[in-house]
């Protein structure tokens, strides 16, 4: 006998469980249930096997910096754009890439967590909308990386290429490990990184990491009372 998972209920912590609901309902989840108690609500929804928990606690979950982010296919790509459009969503065009070559869009829900979607079925090239310069290609890397700061970030990748080329693309992300090392990189070569080196994490510049936590712990000076 096999034992493994059968089912899978994602959970998503919102603000307001009606609100991000009749957003999830423009790509086509339905409410099967819903029910509280005290300062909770919760929503139960489902689009065709796939499920998904919204769950409203008060006061609010503490959040991490890093916003969720959730990928999703639809069969429409246009069509679900057209309804996240109307029901005043922002919606940015990402291309056509291998894993969707029938489109891809970002979008936010109302939490702020990231929802991108993309289409299984291509597209033929006369039938792909006018490339206008709105289309912005995305990246997981990317998308970690708008929680860092760019403060003293150089203009250009400092990772280079596998025989030491240099590399003239921008530095979009930096890139540290356990020993202290770090290093700014494009998002081509943080990918690779990432990848190859052990230890290789994503380093925020938010000011309030390690260092700042032992400066903070440095012996102050002594002051004497007057006598």
């Amino acid at each position: 006998m096999r034992n493994g998972v059968q089912a899978q209920v994602p959970v998503l912590y919102v603000a307001d469980t009606d609100v991000t609901r009749r957003f999830y309902e423009l790509f086509g989840y339905a409410e099967l249930r819903c029910g509280g108690d005290g300062g909770s609500r919760w929503s139960y929804l489902r689009c065709g096997e796939l499920t998904l928990l919204l769950a409203a606690i008060t006061p609010r979950l503490i959040t991490v910096e890093l916003p969720l982010l959730i990928y999703l296919y639809v069969d429409d790509l246009a069509a679900t754009a057209d309804r996240l459009t109307a029901g005043g969503h922002s919606v940015e065009r990402a291309g056509y890439p291998e894993h969707a070559p029938g489109g891809e869009c970002r979008t936010t829900d109302p939490d702020g967590n990231v929802v991108v979607f993309g289409q299984h079925r291509a597209v033929p090239e006369q039938a792909r909308g006018p490339k206008d310069g709105r289309q912005t290609g995305f990246s997981l890397i990317r998308e970690a990386a708008r929680v860092s700061q760019r403060d003293g970030a150089p203009a250009r990748c400092q990772i280079g290429g596998p025989r030491g080329e240099a590399c003239a693309a921008p530095a979009e992300v930096k890139l540290a490990d356990s020993w202290g090392d770090t290093v700014w990189g494009c998002l081509a070569h943080a990918d690779e990184t990432l990848l190859s080196a052990r230890g290789a994490f994503l380093a925020s510049e938010d000011g309030s990491g390690l260092s700042a936590f032992l400066r903070a712990r440095q012996a102050q000076p002594h002051h004497t009372a007057p006598g």
